[in-house]
């Protein structure tokens, strides 16, 4: 079977073999359902304990402020519509180059009557600090204020000063949200320190970092007052009712302890191979976003003046590399990216945008034979706009 080289880890990532072996038993001899009283089921609550301490361990929380979740999408409406439902509405503040699954819950709020007000990013993708204040002094004081501000951004990589600005929300009393999908496993991650900033909540997904697909958590403080999405059972400390997915969670918590332990290795050696293809990119005459920003050491978003994303994706995944045109979650829409926009990047330029994204196991090859197979793509992508601007 052909099988691409995969530069698209920010989409998803392959399950780790020591995941899958992990994961395993639990879809077998041991598929006990982690409510029930006997040794099955107690098998079954001892495996989440344990992914539970590991999963906290990775961020630097306490097991007990971890509540899983099927993945980063539901933990983000948990937070948002959660902590919602017990405040009186008020202001809404979310970046404008959040993630759907930030943006739409935080929509269906302003048809609450909360207003909603997206903060304003840089030509880096930045925080504009300005704005983030103007925003948090445009309510009363005495009405209730949600905060949501990612910490790595999916597409660009950009990394915002979260601390920082949890800290400058503090004044406002506000509920502060960061979606750290992407940050999880590529950069340090420390709850206690960011809670004591003023952070109220985390939200991490396993299969970004080699865990399976159906895996994520809201790290959350206590204190913390949410109506629970789902009611049923009382599950997750009655915030997220429902049998566990055993084998998920298992594998969610091997993968964060794997992906820890070579973090700083792994970061460093992708940092390189990032720095020679924006290099190859830069001699090509590629437009980097976001260059002058901190950014995960994975990512790289690019465009090429004059050529199609979309196309361009198209034509290397024939080529034998998978790349992306954006976000993976919103392919189907053929608009620029939100956040290409949200940084000033001329609809045009954003159209051309191609996301790659590398993982562990990418190789100094994978990045020059990419090169290669781009310069290619190029080349037969502008003979066949002259062959068609010959013909008319």
């Amino acid at each position: 079977m052909f099988a691409p080289a995969y530069l698209d880890h920010n989409a998803t990532t392959p399950v780790a073999p020591r995941v899958l072996e992990a994961m395993l038993p639990f879809f077998g001899q041991q598929y006990g359902n982690a409510s029930s009283r006997h040794e099955y089921g107690r098998a079954a609550r001892r495996a989440i304990d344990t992914a539970r301490q590991r999963v906290a361990f990775a961020v630097g929380a306490h097991p007990t402020e971890v509540v899983f979740t099927s993945g980063g999408s539901e933990a983000n409406n948990l937070f948002i519509k959660g902590v919602a439902a017990n405040l009186p509405a008020g202001l809404a503040a979310i970046s404008a180059i959040e993630h759907p699954c930030v943006r739409e819950p935080a929509r269906t709020l302003r048809r609450q009557g909360w207003q909603l007000r997206e903060i304003a990013v840089d030509v880096d993708c930045r925080i504009a600090s300005a704005d983030f204040v103007a925003a948090l002094a445009e309510k009363p004081a005495a009405v209730s204020t949600i905060v949501s501000v990612m910490f790595a951004n999916n597409e660009t990589g950009v990394v915002q000063d979260v601390a920082r600005l949890a800290t400058i929300a503090q004044d406002s009393r506000a509920w502060f949200h960061s979606d750290a999908v992407q940050a999880l496993g590529k950069i340090p991650l420390d709850f206690r320190s960011l809670n004591a900033a003023g952070v109220h909540a985390l939200t991490l997904s396993a299969h970004k970092l080699g865990g399976p697909k159906g895996a994520g958590a809201l790290v959350v403080d206590k204190r913390v007052d949410l109506a629970p999405l789902i009611a049923g059972g009382g599950h997750e400390r009655g915030l997220r009712s429902g049998t566990e997915n055993v084998p998920a969670i298992v594998g969610f918590g091997v993968a964060c302890e794997e992906a820890i332990v070579r973090m700083a290795e792994t970061a460093a050696r992708l940092r390189g191979l990032r720095d020679d293809l924006e290099h190859g990119l830069a001699a090509r005459g590629a437009v980097i976003f976001a260059s002058n920003a901190a950014r995960l050491p994975n990512t790289t978003y690019f465009s090429l003046p004059g050529l199609d994303g979309e196309t361009l994706v198209a034509k290397l995944d024939r080529s034998g590399y998978a790349v992306a045109s954006g976000a993976a979650c919103s392919s189907a829409n053929p608009e620029p990216s939100h956040v290409l926009l949200a940084m000033g990047i001329a609809p045009a330029t954003a159209r051309g945008a191609v996301r790659v994204s590398l993982g562990p196991e990418t190789s100094a090859t994978e990045i020059a034979g990419f090169l290669q197979a781009l310069s290619a793509t190029v080349s037969d992508l502008q003979s066949m706009a002259a062959i068609s601007t010959a013909a008319h």
